[in-house]
């Protein structure tokens, strides 16, 4: 496997060289220096000052990644206390949100479905059934994902189906860069991924982190059939353009998928019969969905995750080294980290300092705030973290939210959904990494459809916002 798919700010750390990286780490240190000496801006507390001195610290190390994006999250909960912007037990607090365990309780389940075989066994009879013509299985390949993203981290559904896919290719014997079809069968999951990863709180761990960050500033909080309930129509609009997309950008040259069947035929063979093990994976998933449903309100969806996993471990259905090879603990430390300095951000008042100076006084208007922090977070996520444009964009469009009257659950939807849907770069997203790292597409095969899919997401979201969340009561 590449190092693309562990990591995909990989590349960006590659155009650094150790001098390079030196000199990067040393330049960050003297703006840190220089922001929090200078004189205080007017309008701005020393306090926020502070804030945002280490917030531009985490920005330039999140961009760059010279060091692993978690040790920057670490970094900011070590500078938050150090520069007086919050106590130590404070920032640490915070590091235990109940968004934090949530995700946490979210991953150990997925990695039960995963080292049980369930997720593949349930992908390879869902592609199987798909597979019987070339367009067909084209639309398998990015359907079977998107579903998938829905109750999954989207990284994870990533992991297992393009080996699947791999294998499907090379049995078709399609040339890598060469056939048009085999560019196809790596975009579709890397779209469906991504596309179905907003549609829940457990397709990407961004979605409850920015509830999290939401919960810390104003109390205010979103279920998960409410999330749900608001993303589902730019999850539906960019499913149907991004399918229109793959049939039009790349040409279908292959006859049959008579090796594809087989592939998949022999590989669910080879798997047997369906086991208990898996059979009660299955029955404590749907059962752990439907609390999240109808009842997160009363238990809490953190509780009921966390539960969903005592059980798990009680019926000895998952064993923790499997939980330690699916679960990617790095992301539990980036997203503590952000909630601490969203938090710092908004509490010091730096957050609506910065939203004022440099968003609300160019925007006249709820609408065009809401254009603007939407087109922000759907293009600065291309080159850097999901996760990191959550923790800069939430306090900012919190801030800005109660100057223009916009109630700040829509600022949670408008910076975290679009923050998911990044489709052409590498270090965007790890679906993106992988398919990069496949061989078998190059730049111009990810760029150029996926700028057109980003403008189709743009308008998906601004016309849900317009014409539809207004029919749900979410915008007055």
């Amino acid at each position: 496997m590449s190092k693309f798919t562990s990591n995909p700010t990989y590349l960006w750390r590659k155009i650094f060289s150790l001098g390079a990286r030196r000199v990067l780490l040393l330049t960050t240190a003297l703006i840190f220096w220089w922001l929090l000496t200078m004189p205080t801006p007017e309008g701005l507390t020393l306090i926020g000052q502070r804030a945002i001195a280490v917030f531009t610290v985490c920005l330039i190390l999140w961009v760059f990644a010279p060091i692993p994006l978690q040790i920057t999250s670490l970094l900011a909960i070590i500078l938050l206390p150090l520069t007086g912007v919050m106590d130590s037990d404070q920032a640490f607090a915070l590091f235990g949100n109940k968004a934090v365990f949530f995700i946490l309780g979210a991953f150990i389940l997925a990695a039960g479905m995963m080292s049980s075989g369930l997720s593949t066994r349930i992908a390879l009879i869902v592609l199987a059934k798909f597979g019987k013509t070339p367009r067909m299985l084209l639309l398998g390949l990015f359907l079977a994902p998107a579903l998938f993203s829905f109750f999954m981290s989207e990284h994870a559904v990533a992991a297992m189906m393009f080996p699947i896919v791999l294998e499907i290719s090379r049995a078709m014997r399609l040339k890598p860069l060469e056939s048009s079809y085999a560019k196809a069968m790596i975009v579709a999951p890397t779209w469906g991924v991504i596309i179905g990863g907003v549609g829940t709180f457990l397709g990407g761990a961004r979605n409850p982190l920015a509830v999290g960050i939401l919960n810390k500033a104003t109390g205010q909080t979103i279920g998960f059939f409410e999330w749900i309930l608001a993303a589902l129509p730019i999850v539906i609009i960019d499913l149907i353009g991004a399918i229109i997309l793959l049939y039009v950008f790349f040409k279908i040259d292959v006859s049959d998928t008579k090796e594809a069947e087989s592939v998949l035929v022999t590989k669910i063979n080879e798997m047997g019969e369906i086991t208990g093990r898996e059979k009660v994976i299955s029955m404590i998933m749907v059962v752990t969905i439907f609390l999240w449903v109808f009842y997160s309100s009363v238990f809490e969806i953190a509780n009921i995750a966390l539960g969903a996993v005592f059980v798990m471990f009680v019926l000895k259905l998952v064993q923790w080294k499997e939980v330690e090879e699916h679960v990617n603990w790095g992301i539990i430390l980036m997203y503590g980290g952000a909630i601490s300095l969203g938090f710092g951000l908004e509490k010091s008042g730096a957050a609506l300092w910065v939203a004022n100076n440099f968003i609300g006084n160019y925007v006249s208007g709820s609408f065009w705030l809401i254009f603007v922090i939407a087109t922000i977070s759907l293009y600065l996520t291309e080159g850097m973290s999901n996760s990191a444009v959550v923790a800069i964009m939430m306090p900012i469009g919190i801030s800005l939210a109660k100057s223009y009257g916009i109630d700040p659950k829509v600022i949670t939807f408008i910076v975290a959904i679009p923050s998911g849907l990044a489709f052409c770069l590498p270090m965007s997203t790890p679906a993106c990494a992988i398919a990069y790292s496949s061989g078998y597409v190059n730049m111009k095969d990810m760029v150029v459809p996926g700028l057109v899919l980003s403008l189709i997401s743009l308008f998906a979201i601004i016309v849900t916002y317009k014409f539809y969340w207004p029919l749900i009561g979410l915008v007055n």
